[in-house]
């Protein structure tokens, strides 16, 4: 499945630990990459990490491609199994999500926000999702406004052993109104 958005074709393919963890880890080492638990991870560190995700029947990588070239990393977790962190009590039909979006395509105007679209068009594409969950790093504001602009709502800040982030949830109603154009008054 692949989305043509004003700024070009972005489409999924499975993750390998293998092929992609060099890539991979140039982009969570890099000093503006969102996915701090990793900054000072080693080239093994990324390799024995997505191979655990590879093994596990609740979580996946996916890695997004822009006009056939790696630009992103999405990941999915059942919250059943990998919670976020804190006491969160998942319903029927929640997944969770995280997304790391390369350099330099991050400071790209537009282009996470773009991104953001295309990863909830797929996530809500399957008739089992009603919610999507994210949990942001609470120094993170840009990808809170991102989150809030395209239909999240805050539920409360959490505290994991790494970070203290932002859960939030988002529906499919609540995704497509936040899609839908604005007229102008």
């Amino acid at each position: 499945m692949s989305t043509i958005t004003r700024r070009g074709r972005l489409a999924f393919r499975a993750f390998d630990p293998l092929r992609d963890a060099e890539l991979l880890h140039g982009w969570v080492t890099d000093p503006g990459a969102s996915f701090r638990t990793m900054r000072n991870a080693r080239l093994q560190d990324v390799e024995r990490a997505y191979m655990a995700v590879a093994a596990s029947e609740h979580r996946h990588a996916w890695l997004g491609l822009h006009d056939g070239l790696p630009a992103f990393l999405m990941e999915t977790y059942d919250p059943r199994y990998t919670e976020p962190g804190g006491p969160y009590a998942p319903e029927p039909g929640d997944i969770g999500v995280r997304l790391l979006v390369a350099p330099p395509h991050a400071s790209s105007y537009g282009f996470a926000r773009a991104v953001v679209a295309a990863v909830l068009e797929r996530l809500f594409a399957d008739p089992g999702t009603a919610r999507v969950v994210v949990d942001q790093d609470v120094q993170d504001t840009v990808a809170e406004a991102l989150d809030e602009s395209v239909g999240f709502a805050l539920v409360r800040e959490i505290r994991t052993a790494e970070r203290r982030s932002l859960l939030s949830l988002c529906t499919h109603e609540r995704y497509a109104a936040a899609s839908r154009p604005r007229r102008a008054a």
